[in-house]
């Protein structure tokens, strides 16, 4: 769930970056529309796309649009002076089979070559060479069937990739195809991760299931076998015979697809197989080569995923050693914090067994060194590490739990150095060398803007500001803030205050609440389309609220764990401290009190709708009804097994409390969800309807889980807004 969140989360924000970089104008301020935040003001292509650090030069190189030609180009700048050179345009990669059948080629999904000699390119399923020097464009596949997780390999002699379930890898020097593994089918995944694996254990769009080793003679794959995974139908109402999918999705304490991890030899073409969960029902959620090539590591969780031993096996004895073992009461939060040094025998591993998540350098016997972090404060993403000047880059709350900013850490004197000082979220991308960084840096009311940072923080340049499409809506400033609950805990908040605001008023308030874990909703960072929906509701006279309350990320493990086995009643009885506090205000209208939220959101709405009596309305997204209905791997790191907690499952889902509804409803749900099944609100629809309960509800048809087709987010926010006017204010709703 996590990661779909933070993808729709993502695509809301690039739905609107812009921003004004003048004054307001003078002109009075225009209303926002649901229509103006969807279609009439985004922007993105105003900023750079497809952005990549070459492999061994301190350039980068990106995609522009030619307004004479009306042609794609992809231009490389240098970092240092700024000098830019154009490499091709899309006018040149139209590759003739034979007269009157051309295919143009699509530059979007490219990938440099290691010696930064031509590009591979994946287009309409097909993969292409081009070459810089002599010009010329030739394919390596030509298949009905798709090339999918495509990869240059590190010595860029290969192009790898899954084709019909089964690894592939061309030989660029002879053109010759090499099929690596033979049995792939749609129940027998090599070197493709399946669909749990991708929403729940590997994250930020990272969908590989193999990986080269450094010498390009072996590849590690896992193997899915997904025969003992049941299978859920995904229909397709509009043709007049409906057209089902089945798609395999384990609930809780289904069994999971059997994982194998293998390697393959690029020369025999045989595969060792090194480890197997069918023995204990486990996971691989990491794999990673060692420098050398001859040392494969990876981490072994358990099923209930409170024990993770990092395992290193050598090809050539055999023999295996665990250098790394974690334990945690509740669940062990997996990410992307291993680094093997080249020149050393060193790795750095990252942890949270002192409750918050820290770098820790180790030797490569397992033992370890020394913390390179450490505090009450969170390293969010480790970023790059530059063995030459021994610094080691990531993100952190340091500052501010409610910010990213990047820092970076002596390996050998410790000393830590903030890099980026402008208050808000920033997200880096590092060049080979670590001598500069390209950072994607948005706040509360700034969107995205692309800066061209020196190492050790110097700003070089501006690559891309938002335009002005916003200076003619006048926004409300959110005022952050704590407040102290019942038991003396502090919660961080942020409100919207309704344009024109009079405190003589009493106004009513809208609560926006994701609430669950890995979700943090109190940030300083540009909120996209969410965002600015919530400014038009407070120029609708609405205010808008949120807090983060225990359960959600940012404060440490301590802070997330308190919902272990039982979801919902500590996160609602955090919110209804913030409701107490609401109605301390003495511009907030105790009796028109909404909540609001998608995905875990929708779950929270439901449960504060039948929990508690306090809201006057709710609008539940895509909400998960009976945690029996969501997938293994979330739920279970979070739940445990449902035949060892059963009360817990129970007590936590609200379709068994349906009966106990407060407040006016709104449900909605994708009827193409694979992700929170529309069986969650047709189950939670059928208790309602036995309990007697009035409610609303709108199905979107072959939406799934981010309901992403402009035409049907505009139904829906126009829906929702009149559904609040009608129930919060008290309006005739015009859709009635």
């Amino acid at each position: 769930m996590k990661r779909r969140i933070v993808v729709l989360q993502f695509l809301l924000g690039l739905a609107l970056l812009v921003w004004p970089s003048a004054a307001w104008s003078q002109e009075t301020p225009k209303k926002l529309t649901v229509e103006a935040i969807f279609r009439q003001l985004n922007v993105y292509r105003q900023l750079p796309s497809g952005l990549r650090w070459l492999p061994h030069s301190d350039r980068f190189s990106y995609l522009k649009r030619n307004a004479n030609t009306h042609t794609q180009e992809l231009w490389v700048q240098k970092a240092g002076n700024g000098k830019e050179e154009l490499v091709v345009s899309s006018a040149a990669l139209r590759y003739v089979h034979k007269p009157g059948d051309t295919v143009q080629v699509g530059m979007f999904n490219y990938q440099w070559l290691p010696d930064e000699s031509g590009l591979v390119l994946v287009s309409d399923g097909d993969v292409w060479l081009y070459t810089l020097k002599e010009k010329t464009l030739k394919p390596l596949t030509q298949t009905e069937a798709r090339e999918e997780q495509v990869q240059v390999s590190p010595g860029g002699h290969f192009v790898s990739f899954v084709r019909d379930y089964n690894l592939f890898a061309i030989d660029l020097s002879s053109g010759e195809e090499l099929q690596l593994t033979l049995d792939g089918s749609k129940d027998l995944l090599n070197g493709k991760l399946d669909w749990v694996y991708q929403e729940e254990l590997v994250g930020r769009g990272n969908f590989r299931g193999y990986f080269w080793s450094p010498d390009e003679r072996h590849i590690a794959y896992l193997q899915f076998d997904e025969t003992p995974v049941p299978q859920y139908p995904l229909v397709d109402w509009i043709p007049y015979h409906p057209e089902l999918e089945m798609m395999r999705y384990p609930k809780a304490g289904d069994p999971n697809p059997v994982v194998r991890l293998g390697v393959v030899d690029l020369e025999s073409r045989q595969t060792r197989w090194l480890f197997s969960t069918g023995d204990d029902d486990s996971y691989i959620p990491r794999v990673y080569w060692l420098p050398d090539g001859n040392q494969l590591a990876y981490m072994h969780l358990d099923r209930l995923q409170q024990h993770l031993d990092f395992q290193v096996v050598d090809l050539t004895t055999g023999q295996s050693r665990t250098l790394v073992s974690e334990q945690d009461d509740a669940w062990l939060n997996i990410g992307d914090f291993v680094y093997f040094f080249k020149k050393k025998p060193w790795f750095i591993w990252g942890s949270e067994r002192t409750g918050f998540r820290h770098l820790y350098l180790y030797d490569v016997q397992g033992r370890l060194m020394r913390p390179l972090t450490q505090g009450q404060w969170m390293v969010d993403r480790l970023l790059k590490v530059d063995e030459k000047r021994g610094w080691v880059y990531y993100t952190s709350t340091q500052k501010d739990l409610r910010e990213r900013q990047v820092y970076r850490v002596g390996v050998e004197s410790g000393r830590i150095q903030l890099l980026t000082r402008e208050e808000g979220t920033h997200s880096p991308r590092f060049s080979e060398s670590a001598r500069y960084f390209v950072d994607y840096y948005s706040n509360t009311l700034k969107p995205i803007t692309v800066i061209l940072y020196r190492d050790q923080g110097k700003v070089l340049r501006t690559l891309a500001e938002t335009g002005t499409a916003l200076a003619d809506y006048q926004l409300v400033e959110p005022e952050y803030g704590t407040f102290t609950g019942s038991d003396g805990t502090e919660f961080y908040y942020s409100l919207i205050k309704p344009a024109h605001f009079d405190p003589s008023k009493k106004y009513p308030v809208l609560i926006y609440t994701y609430g669950g874990p890995h979700g943090q909703v109190v940030r300083k960072a540009f909120g996209g389309s969410r965002f600015l929906w919530h400014q038009l509701l407070a120029q609708e006279g609405y205010v808008i609220f949120s807090m983060d309350n225990r359960g959600a990320w940012g404060r440490g493990h301590a802070w997330e764990k308190v919902i272990y086995r039982h979801m919902g009643h500590q996160e609602l009885a955090d919110q209804l401290e913030g409701v107490r506090f609401l109605k301390s205000l003495p511009f907030v209208d105790s009796e028109r009190i909404g909540i609001w939220g998608w995905s875990y959101g929708g779950y929270m709405t439901l449960f504060a709708l039948t929990h508690a009596d306090v809201f006057k309305t709710g609008i539940s997204v895509a909400p998960v009804s009976d945690w029996r209905n969501y997938d293994t791997i979330y739920t279970e790191r979070y739940m445990g097994l449902p035949a060892d907690n059963s009360n817990g499952y129970r007590d936590s889902s609200p379709v068994f409390t349906a009966d106990s509804l407060h407040g006016k409803l709104l449900l909605v749900h994708g009827t193409y969800d694979d992700n929170v099944h529309l069986q969650n609100s047709i189950q939670m629809i059928d208790r309602l309807v036995d309990a007697g309960k009035s409610f609303r509800l709108m199905m979107y048809p072959n939406q799934r889980h981010g309901i992403g087709a402009t035409s049907d987010r505009m139904h829906l926010f126009n829906m929702m807004l009149d559904f609040l006017n009608e129930r919060l204010k008290g309006n005739q709703s015009v859709s009635e």
